[in-house]
């Protein structure tokens, strides 16, 4: 099993989560660390304040040397998608070759009526998504690019220049919808990332993953499929260590390790022993 550590750019500081990313890249264990695609805290005081996860992501590139990098996940209403390739393309030569595109259809409400973004209903939010995620791939892959959709069109459109990782750095689509974000998955992703509430809920979402490989000719062991388990500060690290091994079991590929609020960077090295023996 591999493993990873998300931080919530949320009532922070940019020293406080460039230093734990930094402790991050020097223990071999970790191979990838992530934020969140949020523009208001999503929890605590919502007038607090909360850093954009794609600028961050820039300096986060510059940082660090060896660790995969990436965006839990990015909403596709917030940015155009050829936009999005373009700030992919960008981040993934700064890193040398080091990002995961996490993507997903978006979702929060109040973002969305603060800044005057639309939130479509869900069937056409994920129309708009998969429409944005060929774009994405299009873009990222193809000298041009014409693509006619519904919500993007696109004509001989360039992405230049193209990034380190070819044919287009890993898509990471996250959910736990059956239907409509599963078959995204098995269409498109070179990762699946899900949040849920405990191991068994996992595995019956990774059964119906197989069903969408299957209706799409898509081979499963192409996708690594990946999960959140959260520390709880108040219980630490021994509980979450048991509930990544129960996700192992069920068959899980890459756990990443959600991090207490403002965690330190010397809370890496003994959450690393934990894990060890479920590597």
């Amino acid at each position: 099993m591999r493993f990873g550590i998300k931080t919530r750019p949320e009532h922070t500081t940019w020293e406080q989560m460039r230093d734990v990313w930094v402790a991050a890249d020097d223990i071999a264990l970790f191979d990838s660390a992530w934020n969140w695609d949020h523009f208001y805290p999503l929890t605590g005081e919502e007038t607090g304040p909360n850093f954009e996860g794609w600028t961050m992501l820039a300096a986060m590139a510059q940082a660090t040397r060896r660790i995969r990098i990436g965006c839990q996940v990015a909403g596709m209403i917030y940015r155009h998608p050829a936009v999005l390739a373009n700030m992919a393309a960008t981040i993934d030569i700064i890193s040398q070759g080091r990002l995961d595109i996490g993507v997903g259809a978006g979702w929060n409400q109040q973002e969305c009526d603060a800044y005057g973004i639309e939130l479509p209903p869900l069937r056409e939010r994920f129309d708009q998504f998969d429409e944005g995620v060929q774009v994405i791939i299009g873009l990222l892959s193809q000298p041009t690019t014409t693509f006619e959709g519904k919500h993007f069109r696109l004509t001989e459109a360039r992405c230049e220049p193209k990034p380190v990782q070819r044919p287009h750095p890993p898509i990471v689509i996250g959910g736990r919808g059956p239907k409509r974000t599963l078959r995204a998955v098995a269409r498109w992703a070179q990762q699946w990332n899900a949040i849920t509430q405990n191991a068994d809920q996992w595995r019956e979402l990774k059964e119906t993953l197989l069903v969408r490989c299957a209706e799409v000719g898509r081979k499963p062991e192409e996708i690594v499929c990946s999960v959140n388990v959260r520390i709880d500060p108040e219980k630490g690290i021994g509980p979450a260590v048991e509930e990544v091994a129960s996700y192992r079991e069920a068959g899980a590929d890459l756990a990443i390790m959600n991090l207490p609020h403002r965690a330190e960077p010397g809370m890496l090295e003994p959450l690393a022993e934990a894990l060890a023996a479920l590597a």
